[in-house]
């Protein structure tokens, strides 16, 4: 079993590299299964990932400096959540995808944020909240099905409950230019408007601004929600001067 791990991990030629189950089986000439059932072991331990177009190392493969960069995405957040705050009297939010979970690294100011039951490090299911489902919607069908699998978890009388109909919101909001809008499908009374921070290779993170419902208006804090994601993204572009990464909705 080590040699079969080892051998797998090996298959992976850059700390960047994103193969599919695919590429797996024919670099390392272990049967589909076998592979699969190992990924699902080496996910488990992060020692792999999985990524938009298949699987990545992990944390524990890539080393510290080697990590998804959360520290490097929060401080580039930072200044703009708290202008979103600041702005519009909204909790702003700042998330990472896990597997199907948006992960929480930031949480700004608000009157709603001692009632809301979000916390910095704490997760939702993706699909229930708009930064979550602003990120799905940068991923190819295939990746947003293995993340959320079939049976999709439910938060209130709202939330999305079958593929079919999350997909159909994806295209929604591809259709809006990545904006993501939830009401109610998280935490009851509760609305929020989402946008992707976009990476080299797909989303590296959503940010959001929620409140109670009859305070939300999309068409206002849509326009704000979209330009700090892409302000955010062009902080993190790879080089200063360069052109901010323009991921493709596929």
């Amino acid at each position: 079993m080590i040699a079969r791990m080892t051998c797998i991990l090996d298959a992976f030629d850059g700390r960047n590299a994103q193969l599919t189950l695919e590429d797996l089986e024919l670099r390392t000439g272990l049967p589909r299964s076998t592979v699969h059932r190992i990924l699902d072991q080496l996910i488990r331990l992060e020692w792999v990932d999985r990524a938009s177009l298949g699987y990545r190392l992990g944390r524990r493969s890539r080393g510290a400096d080697g990590a998804p960069g959360h520290d490097r995405i929060r401080a580039a957040a930072a200044p703009v959540l708290h202008r979103l705050a600041l702005q519009t009297g909204h909790v702003a939010h700042l998330t990472v995808l896990d597997g199907c979970d948006s992960v929480y690294l930031d949480k700004v100011g608000g009157r709603l944020a001692a009632a809301l039951p979000t916390r910095v490090g704490g997760r939702r299911p993706a699909h229930v909240n708009a930064g979550g489902k602003a990120m799905l919607a940068w991923l190819p069908a295939e990746s947003v099905d293995n993340l959320v699998g079939a049976g999709l978890r439910i938060c209130t009388d709202r939330t999305i409950a079958d593929l079919d109909a999350l997909h159909r919101e994806l295209g929604r909001i591809r259709g809006r230019h990545g904006l993501a809008f939830e009401s109610g499908e998280s935490v009851p009374g509760v609305a929020c408007v989402g946008a992707a921070v976009l990476g080299t290779d797909g989303p590296a993170a959503g940010i959001s601004l929620c409140g109670a419902e009859r305070t939300v208006d999309p068409d206002r804090l849509g326009p704000l929600v979209a330009a700090a994601a892409r302000e955010v993204t062009q902080a993190l572009s790879p080089a200063s001067g360069t052109p901010a990464p323009r991921a493709r909705f596929r």
